[in-house]
């Protein structure tokens, strides 16, 4: 590997290498076939120290004080917050100049896209309102949802030449995650919105990445004894056990989601220790969300009671932003503010005036409510896989933990119930009990977060929905298709849900079920749906719909794979880059910026009665789903390589290792802190 200068980033089809800025090295075929996914940069990216750790100096453990004079409330769902309608004035103006800017490279002939700005620059309203979908899937769907971010982030090198998609980030007014996705937003904004170039940069002298999002050492064996985090093994362990004690002893229930939580903030928060004082309401205090630079980051998690199954169809929807936590739902129809979950409510108000908690909103927490489901996976693994493989004082800390935790608690979060007898006559089915339980977002099928985007009140136009889902062999039903790709369920559960009145009159594009998805190849490229707003009962806005697929590099990791070498997950990243930019623009005849540029202003058009430009019928004709229905049972799915002559061979790698597969120590060792 070159040391001296940096390469062009990412790794692409040789077209776009071509295109590539003079003053930057071109990679050899031979670096091309070696795959370094990143090349190095000339400095290393120095991550800013996560700012404002808000529960300092108690670190994890929850405060109760008096209530402020403007005590919290729950307010009803029937509008958005009076914070997030200010904050999206300055947001929606933020994204006029990023968007014009997008917008004048994508070729869209026949449409003076300056010209229709500037006559609408004063009415943001009239202007596309972009969001983004991250699904869930473990690490997989976080590096796959990663490197789509990473294509539409114009502070990465080389995403703003000529048709390509750097900016559409910095154009987007909503970025929602789930339980995988959930760490990737999570991540950034618990982070002072890094970008992800700057997260995966390698240090030119030491060919290291800092850090952050450090999959090697596995989340069960903690981080590398170095930098920011100073605990090996033992330690670390004892570490989370010290942490939610604290919790624990401060009166609050805990459950295995509160280990889950510290434990992933290791990898994903860049400050020591995970950065057990950091929340995440306090995001709503820092300078570059406030003055509405970034979008608004929303996490999804599931309400569960005990024993309840569930489905799309009788799930209530929990969403957490900045400000507030709460349900669109008509189950509960309520927010309250996020900065004090954590209390006890009574019929919409704190239960005593002088007991008000903060600190319980802790970031790790909040991304791990929204990814349960490695709680249940992770209790299934035998304890007796650690037999010999630990020292006595590592399976003295796991054990205390197993003990602490209990055997009732290992796939719930636990959360003191805002809505405890709050609209007790109305649906609120969770109005009798103290205790709110919610688990990953995903349990419901729904596995892209979709539900706060499609919500009337945002006014969302367009949404681009990541799917990094492992459907293959799972809800399809053949033996000999390859596993862990997206078929479209997700999509799929959503629809179905937007007919029932559990989702309150919300309209979401009709969706073919999932043999059509697997016959029609829809499952494997990009594809709008909702094209055709006449074919609508209401508004709803056009999804982009991006699954996963191997252009580089077989991305179809286990979701239970919890490790990745720096290599590994470059070239995932590398990989939904490609899958992003179609391949800087090699794929489909090289019209895919201007297509992605039409689905953007697709609903805008429409709302000021602009023609549409033949350019953008012709891309509708090529990327919408015309409505056809194919459900004869499909055949087996096999995806190629769409980029072969660029794929990726990871020198050593065991690509979709499962789970039980990865019997290394450090897999071992969760073993006993998991096996509830």
């Amino acid at each position: 590997m070159r040391s001296s200068r940096s390469l062009v980033l990412p790794l692409v089809a040789s077209a776009a290498l071509a295109s590539a800025s003079p003053a930057l090295d071109r990679p050899t075929p031979q670096e091309i076939r070696d795959a370094t996914p990143h090349r190095l940069r000339d400095v290393a990216a120095l991550l800013a120290a996560r700012a404002l750790p808000a529960n300092a100096p108690n670190g994890y453990t929850p405060q109760v004080n008096a209530c402020p004079s403007s005590k919290p409330m729950v307010r009803q769902a029937s509008n958005l917050s009076d914070e997030e309608t200010a904050w999206l004035q300055k947001r929606r103006q933020a994204t006029v100049e990023p968007m014009r800017t997008l917008l004048g490279r994508l070729n869209i002939t026949g449409l003076d896209t300056d010209q229709y700005i500037d006559n609408h620059s004063s009415n943001f309203s009239a202007l596309p309102n972009i969001g983004i979908a991250a699904s869930g899937g473990g690490y997989r769907a976080m590096l796959n949802g990663a490197g789509h971010i990473e294509a539409w982030d114009s502070r990465t090198p080389g995403s703003t030449s000529g048709g390509q998609l750097g900016g559409l980030l910095q154009s987007t007014t909503y970025l929602a995650g789930l339980s995988g996705g959930s760490w990737l937003v999570g991540s950034l904004y618990t982070n002072n919105f890094t970008s992800i170039n700057e997260i995966l940069a390698l240090d030119t002298d030491s060919n290291n990445s800092g850090d952050l999002w450090q999959f090697g050492n596995s989340i069960f064996e903690g981080p590398e004894k170095s930098g920011i985090q100073l605990l090996g093994s033992i330690d670390y362990y004892k570490d989370l056990l010290d942490q939610v004690h604290g919790k624990k002893n401060a009166g609050f229930d805990v459950t295995i989601t509160d280990y889950w939580g510290r434990a992933l903030s290791y990898q994903l928060v860049n400050a020591t220790n995970g950065g057990p004082a950091f929340t995440w309401s306090s995001i709503a205090e820092q300078d570059w969300f406030t003055d509405g630079s970034v979008p608004l980051p929303l996490l999804v998690a599931d309400g569960r009671a005990p024993g309840e199954t569930l489905v799309s169809s009788n799930t209530t929807i929990y969403t957490f932003d900045p400000w507030e936590f709460g349900t669109f739902d008509p189950t509960v129809y309520g927010f309250v503010p996020m900065k004090y979950v954590g209390t006890n409510f009574t019929m919409g108000e704190p239960t005593t005036a002088n007991e008000c908690v903060t600190g319980f909103d802790n970031v790790g927490y909040v991304m791990g409510t929204s990814s349960t489901l490695f709680n249940a996976a992770l209790s299934t693994i035998n304890g007796s896989q650690t037999t010999g493989l630990l020292s006595s004082a590592l399976q003295q800390a796991l054990e205390d933990i197993l003990t602490d935790v209990g055997k009732a608690n290992n796939d719930i979060a636990d959360y003191p119930n805002p809505f405890y007898k709050y609209n007790p006559t109305g649906k609120n089915k969770y109005a009798t009990s103290q205790s709110l339980t919610l688990v990953d977002g995903g349990e419901d099928l729904q596995n892209i977060p979709l539900h706060p985007l499609i919500q009337p009140v945002r006014h969302v136009d367009v949404i681009f929905a990541i799917d990094s889902s492992a459907d293959t062999n799972t809800t399809y039903p053949t033996t000999h298709s390859a596993s862990g790709w997206p078929d479209g369920a997700s999509l799929v559960a959503t629809y179905e849900r937007s007919k029932n009145s559990i989702e309150n009159g919300t309209v979401f594009p009709s969706i073919p079920d999932i043999n059509t998805f697997m016959n029609l190849g829809l499952n494997n490229r990009p594809t709008f749906f909702g094209c055709d707003v006449a074919n609508l009962t209401g508004p709803a806005p056009l999804i982009v719909y991006l699954p996963n697929a191997p252009y580089v590099y077989t991305s179809n990791t286990s979701t239970y794979d919890m490790q990745y070498n720096d290599t590994e997950r470059n070239a995932m990243v590398l990989n939904a880059y490609n899958g992003a930019t179609q391949g800087n623009g090699t794929l489909d005849g090289g019209h895919w910026g201007t297509c992605v540029g039409c689905a953007i202003l697709s609903r805008s058009l429409h709302r000021t009665n602009t023609p549409i430009p033949d350019v953008c019928t012709q891309c509708f004709e090529h990327y919408c789903w015309n409505g056809t229905i194919d459900s004869s049972q499909p055949a087996d799915y096999v995806p190629a390589m769409k980029i072969p002559d660029l794929a990726i061979k990871v020198s050593g790698a065991v690509q979709g290792a499962t789970f039980s597969m990865l019997a290394s120590v450090g897999i071992a060792a969760f073993a006993v802190f998991a096996n509830l």
